[in-house]
């Protein structure tokens, strides 16, 4: 089959629902207090060793901001800054961030705290956060002004905390307008060069993504995606998986190859192209369950309060309940 570019296929965002559409609509972000954000590390900094470890509260701020921010006051590259994962500017999260000082005083770390930014514990550790080192994320999220089939509600967030949700990757991963998509077609396909190693790499994980929510989707489709399909390979959970596309022999048998294979045929281009940019063939799991999930519904607001593993995404729980009215734009990634 011939490959064909971004210009021939609809690069459509719409995934499928595994529980219908919702029959509910809120709004979503109306202030940053209605997105909290708390990063749970799962150990304890030891106390010493050549990376300070800070634990941060920003509200309104990007994680990249805040990386700016210590680099400054610590005098140190932004390379030497590390944490666990990106949190979404428009909310009030807590995240860890540890910060390479092996020698010499260090900084008044609270000369960076303002009314959208402080600095709330301080400790040593002996190696530098990396992506996916926390255990999880705790959400606390509120949905204002719902209107819509509420009686609905408890039926679908039953199902949701028993069964789960798809673990589609959220939109955020594709930028604005799905512009990464864009530079991802640019890089993959067209081969231009992308010199600023972290927008490649951006453009390089929103395609992936893009795949592997296209497979998902059509797994939801057909009703199979809490099932483990013949020959495929299963998550530490026992639970199915779908592909994030790199080199090597697939993972799976050759049928299930075949079926992922088909729902992505019209951007072959964009497999290949990621088989040659040093990315082995990894397997994401396609259910996403939530730990320690509650919700209130007090008038016409829903508060939800729910834990994810890293690399998961709050809005593929969101999605399935309310169809959202965000009131600014998304900005990164949880």
């Amino acid at each position: 089959m011939t490959s064909r570019t971004i210009d021939a296929v609809d690069l459509t965002l719409s995934w499928a629902y595994a529980f219908g559409n919702p029959e509910v609509a809120g709004d979503f972000r109306t202030t940053p207090e209605d997105f909290v954000v708390d990063e749970f590390l799962g150990f304890e900094p030891s106390g010493e060793g050549e990376h300070v470890y800070l634990q941060v509260r920003k509200r309104n701020n990007n994680t990249a901001w805040i990386v700016k921010l210590l680099a400054r006051l610590a005098d140190v590259k932004p390379m030497d800054v590390g944490y666990c994962g990106l949190k979404d500017r428009n909310a009030v999260t807590k995240q860890w961030f540890s910060v390479y000082l092996p020698k010499g005083e260090e900084p008044n770390w609270s000369d960076i705290n303002d009314d959208t930014v402080e600095v709330l514990k301080v400790s040593r550790h002996n190696k530098k956060l990396r992506r996916g080192t926390h255990v999880c994320n705790h959400f606390q999220i509120r949905l204002r002004n719902l209107s819509g089939a509420l009686e609905s509600l408890p039926e679908r967030l039953a199902k949701i905390e028993s069964l789960g949700v798809p673990n589609y990757f959220g939109e955020q991963r594709f930028g604005r307008g799905a512009q990464n998509l864009v530079r991802a077609e640019e890089l993959l396909v067209s081969r231009i060069k992308v010199k600023n190693r972290q927008l490649r790499g951006l453009y390089i994980s929103a395609a992936r993504s893009y795949l592997f929510n296209a497979v998902l989707s059509k797994r939801v489709q057909d009703t199979s995606w809490q099932q483990l399909l013949p020959g495929e390979v299963s998550s530490e959970a026992g639970l199915a998986t779908g592909p994030l596309w790199g080199r090597g022999r697939p993972l799976v048998s050759e049928r299930v190859a075949e079926l992922e294979q088909l729902q992505v045929s019209a951007l072959q281009s964009w497999c290949d192209g990621l088989e040659h940019v040093g990315l082995d063939q990894e397997r994401r799991q396609l259910q996403l369950l939530s730990a320690g999930f509650s919700y209130q519904l007090v008038d016409t607001d829903l508060t939800l309060k729910f834990a994810l593993p890293p690399g998961c995404y709050a809005t593929a729980m969101l999605r399935e309940i309310c169809q959202l009215n965000e009131m600014p734009a998304a900005s990164d990634v949880v």
